[in-house]
């Protein structure tokens, strides 16, 4: 194969993550780094149960550091055993044996590539999804507040891209602010029992690490074993803050599936709101705009364009993630004790899901947070149609004078004619025995909004409980 430079990927072509959190946690550096806090973390444990001497465990902690470890060679190096770990280790252990030859022998004791690179990986989901969690309490509180100011606030409710029947801005909110409640829901119960540490040796067995222990003091005889392989597998996964798992899951890939749902989850509660204030941020129909900064929205081409470009960003991450995390599902059909290839497949399909749900996630509660509601066009907006936005109102008021289907008719009928719905409505045959008062009074869409404000309240109530515990 040629070899080239090593390129940089900063997300030039991904501004949804680019100079993100997200791209800090998942770039090279993090997941070499998070490769050789896995190995730290082994050492501890083992050293914790007597088996690698502490001295040794402390001695591999100080060699563990990115910056000592050549990436450009690893990336390139990698392909000799398809996967970076093999020489990774090679790097860890001479770097060990600058400070102490003695402890470079219990570098990676008993380890295989996929404890290493799989706990990294839970590793990194744990740091990112962190931060996805603080992004999102954020898109909460904000929707809240939104929701809280604009229970009132009449607009048109739309379906299938028409004018429908009258709804607040603060219950539109509320929907909002329910799909992120239910993802927050859904990270913490990923991060808190979702992200297992791995720990299994070359086939699931723990053979190597139960070898190991029986050649020292600490573990003499065999029932002393499988409590090692027990205690050992405990204390790892508490030294890297991760869940213990059941058995090891070198071939039983749902938690890795699990995250690439989540981020798909997330994304498309996000690209809701995200398509929702493109909407509404038309020319013509102007109900919001996204916070102005310096140099957003701006075209090369058109000086007056602000175009919604964070709602913009976090659409595009909506409709990439699911793409992403079909290959980490397709990953779980894996093959024996360790799959040649669709392990392999994971590793940058999960990064980007990663890094793209911790950017969007961080752009909504940009989005969010400075959201302009323009109030008085969403009024203008409500009364374009001149009254039939609220034919359905119409048709139950009208159904004990005429039925609800000769209602619904005359009504229908109304509403294709080209002059004013409100006149027509007047002029009607049908309904000359009706008070003209009356009919005016069905027509002013402020009173058909339904059972929009409690509804808010329902919503805002279950943010007290979940997010603030406080009133909002």
């Amino acid at each position: 194969m040629e070899r080239t430079t090593t390129s940089t990927d900063t997300g030039l072509l991904a501004p949804v993550w680019a100079g993100s959190s997200a791209a800090h946690l998942t770039g090279d550096e993090a997941w070499l780094q998070a490769m050789l806090d896995v190995e730290v973390a082994l050492a501890r444990a083992q050293a914790h149960l007597g088996v690698v001497p502490h001295q040794a465990a402390a001695v591999i902690a100080e060699a563990a550091r990115g910056d000592r470890i050549d990436l450009d060679a690893l990336a390139v190096g990698a392909r000799g055993a398809a996967n970076p770990v093999v020489l990774l280790v090679q790097a860890l252990t001479a770097e060990v044996a600058r400070i102490d030859r003695a402890a470079a022998e219990h570098v990676h004791l008993g380890g295989t590539s996929q404890d290493i690179l799989d706990s990294a990986a839970m590793l990194i989901a744990a740091r990112v999804l962190a931060g996805v969690d603080q992004h999102l309490t954020h898109v909460a509180r904000n929707l809240a507040r939104l929701a809280d100011t604009h229970r009132a606030t009449p607009m048109a409710g739309r379906t299938l891209t028409q004018h429908a029947v009258p709804i607040t801005f603060g219950l539109k909110a509320a929907g909002w602010l329910t799909l992120v409640l239910d993802v927050i829901e859904h990270v913490r119960r990923v991060r808190v029992t979702g992200l297992p540490a791995q720990l299994g040796g070359a086939a699931g067995t723990l053979a190597s690490y139960l070898e190991y222990a029986t050649r020292t003091d600490a573990q003499p005889g065999t029932t002393q074993w499988h409590d090692h392989a027990a205690q050992l597998t405990a204390r790892f996964a508490q030294e890297l803050g991760l869940a213990e798992p059941v058995v090891p899951w070198h071939a039983l890939r749902t938690p890795v599936a699990e995250i690439g749902a989540l981020c798909a989850i997330v994304t498309a509660a996000l690209g809701k709101i995200a398509v929702d204030v493109q909407g509404m941020s038309r020319t013509e129909v102007a109900e919001v705009a996204e916070p102005g900064a310096e140099g957003r929205g701006v075209s090369s081409a058109m000086p007056q364009k602000q175009n919604p470009v964070l709602a913009t960003m976090i659409t595009a991450a909506a409709r990439q993630v699911p793409l992403h995390a079909l290959v980490l599902t397709q990953a779980v059909v894996a093959e024996d004790e360790r799959s040649a290839g669709a392990w392999h497949a994971e590793w940058q399909p999960l990064r980007e899901c990663l890094r793209t749900t911790g950017g969007a996630a961080a752009t909504a509660a940009e989005l969010v947070e400075g959201l302009r509601v323009h109030a008085g066009t969403m009024s203008t907006n409500l009364h374009l149609t001149g009254g039939s936005i609220v034919a359905e109102r119409l048709n139950v008021a009208l159904a004990p004078h005429l039925g609800k289907a000769a209602a619904k008719k005359v009504l229908a009928r109304i509403a294709l004619d080209p002059r004013p719905f409100e006149q027509v409505l007047l002029e009607a045959p049908e309904l000359a025995d009706v008070e003209p008062g009356t009919l005016r009074s069905l027509l002013d869409p402020t009173g058909y909004l339904g059972a929009s404000e409690s509804l808010v309240e329902r919503v805002l109530d279950r943010h007290r409980k979940q997010v603030d515990g406080h009133a909002v």
